[in-house]
């Protein structure tokens, strides 16, 4: 699937610093780097299913990873990424027959917005932009695979995949989302799962392949025709696109149980591996008092933002002036001082530059590498204009680490 045009971005003097995170699986903030096994880090972040895109809740996500993604190449590192895209599952069949739009053609519309959406806030494209309808052959394989280990079992045709059998070293129930039993249960009821379906050997086994339904998208596989569960999908094109376990898996809070779960008891079931060396997750944004969700129709859109006249840039800033994994409020009131603070930031930029700042630079750095901490890092640029005239380094420091390209004199413009 084709993903979107890169944002040219600035190579800083020096090599950058390894940033560190907060590693939900054991509540550490940990330092994102390769292992002793791998030149190079990895990222695999959970995409959008492909409706009512793209809200500020996704651009909040992926707009804390392009951060991290930002980090990692100033400091040097060859980085791999797949973003995937739910493009076949209930929520979007639910809506196409709710509008009698093609669930296809619903998705390859929300898809190319979400692509637009993407090249507006100056978010750079994963190395793998990968749909799941494009993999069901890989996937059903993988659950070929299970089924043989005597990791899946069917109920009504549909396969399900034994948990409680799974668990071992590399993956037990709770380990990676640090959750107890009676939580889980009840995040499976909201969040997808069906536990209390009759014939399943434990309540929280998920869903490997759903068989064939009238009036469904199907695929044939070797456990017969139908279609993929959530976490075993995101789980096999991890697996085909990156290997395991990979630097990084990240998401939204809400991803932690259960699909982050069950993905990595796929990965570790099919390769004895953890999924990831850290799970990384972003909190939720609410608006008018309720997390923003496509469920309670009480979504900001980044078109609708953009098409009313709003600067991309002064949304990005907004946006940055927030802790990734803080859950928060959208309030118009912080786009007006996100635009206010932008006007502020141009008009300094565009007085002319002087000099070579390094020293700035290297605080900048330090800032955002330190639990992706964009907002003590425009704290400190506004206290940097205040006292100091813009230098070139500075600048491109800025564009390159916060993604935020600021109105210079022609001769710095391109």
């Amino acid at each position: 699937m084709r993903a979107w045009t890169n944002p040219s971005i600035p190579v800083l003097p020096g090599t950058g610093l390894m940033p560190r995170a907060l590693d939900t699986a054991t509540g550490v903030i940990l330092p994102l780097r390769p292992s002793t096994e791998q030149a190079g880090v990895s990222v695999y972040v959970c995409g959008i299913t492909p409706y009512d895109a793209t809200h500020l809740g996704h651009a909040a996500t992926y707009l804390a990873f392009d951060t991290l993604t930002r980090l990692w190449l100033d400091a040097g590192l060859d980085v791999r990424s797949v973003q995937n895209v739910t493009d076949v599952d209930d929520p979007l069949l639910e809506r196409a027959t709710a509008t009698g739009v093609p669930w296809r053609s619903l998705a390859d519309d929300q898809i190319a917005l979400f692509r637009s959406d993407m090249e507006l806030l100056r978010i750079i494209p994963p190395t793998h932009f990968a749909g799941v309808s494009e993999y069901i052959p890989e996937i059903g394989s993988a659950v070929a695979e299970l089924v043989e280990a005597g990791l899946g079992y069917t109920v009504d045709e549909d396969v399900y995949f034994d948990a409680i059998a799974a668990e071992g070293d590399a993956w037990r129930l709770g380990s990676e989302s640090g959750l107890d039993p009676a939580a889980m249960t009840a995040l499976s009821a909201e969040r997808g799962g069906d536990p209390d379906r009759p014939g399943k050997r434990h309540p929280l086994d998920p869903l490997l392949w759903r068989a064939r339904r009238e009036g469904e998208p199907h695929w044939d596989s070797a456990v017969g025709p139908g279609r993929p569960g959530w976490h075993i999908e995101c789980a096999e094109i991890a697996r085909h696109l990156l290997g395991s376990p990979i630097t990084v898996q990240g998401g939204g809070s809400d991803l932690a149980f259960p699909h982050h779960e069950f993905t990595a008891a796929h990965i570790a079931a099919l390769t004895g591996e953890r999924l990831a060396h850290a799970f990384v997750h972003t909190g939720m944004v609410a608006f008018e008092g309720e997390k923003m969700s496509k469920s309670l129709g009480n979504l900001v859109l980044v078109s609708t933002l953009a098409a009313s006249g709003t600067d991309p840039r002064a949304l990005r800033l907004a946006l940055l002036a927030q802790h990734y994994r803080e859950d928060w409020e959208w309030t118009p009131t912080l786009l007006t001082a996100a635009e206010r603070r932008l006007a502020t930031w141009d008009a300094w930029a565009s007085g002319g530059v002087t000099g070579d700042d390094l020293a700035f630079v290297d605080t900048l750095r330090a800032l955002v590498a330190d639990d992706l901490g964009t907002p003590r890092a425009v704290d400190a640029i506004d206290s940097h204009i205040a006292e100091s005239p813009p230098s070139a380094v500075v600048l491109d420091a800025i564009d390159a680490l916060l993604g935020i390209r600021l109105a210079v004199p022609r001769d710095r413009t391109g």
